[in-house]
Formats: structure tokens, sequence, C-alpha cells
């Protein structure tokens, strides 16, 4: 079972941006950025604080939270 590790679909389509407009502000493929979104593959660390800068967004919204653990 694939777990989601990112939300950066979820908060692209909130903040009304594209995977085509977050690849031209970070200087990547699109491809690389729709590989993330669809959790493929995952940004570094790095990169995953150049995405919230982007997206005016705190890194912690971009990173799933497991829903089975909020309620313990």
């Amino acid at each position: 079972m694939t777990r989601d590790m990112n939300r950066l679909k979820v908060v692209l389509a909130e903040t009304k941006r594209t995977n085509r407009w977050l690849a031209e502000q970070l200087g990547k493929d699109e491809a690389t950025v729709s590989k993330w979104c669809t959790n493929t593959s995952q940004p570094s660390l790095e990169t995953l604080f150049q995405i919230a800068e982007c997206l005016d967004v705190h890194v912690q919204e971009l990173i799933s939270k497991d829903k089975k653990y909020d309620s313990e």
C-alpha cells in the first residue's frame, strides 16, 4: 500500500496554481513536479521549503497527516 507523503496536489488546487507554474518558479521540469503531485517521488527537504515559499504556505501544510493517528 502506498501512502501519500505530501499534499502538494491539494495545496496547488487550494492556491489556484498549476504544476507548470510551480515548475517555472522552481526551475524544475514539469514532469518532476507531476511526480511530486502524484507521490511517485518526493521533493528534497530544501525543495519542500522552496515550494512552501512559492505558495506562501507553511511547509507543514505540504506534508500529509496520517488520519488514523489523529484521534489517538
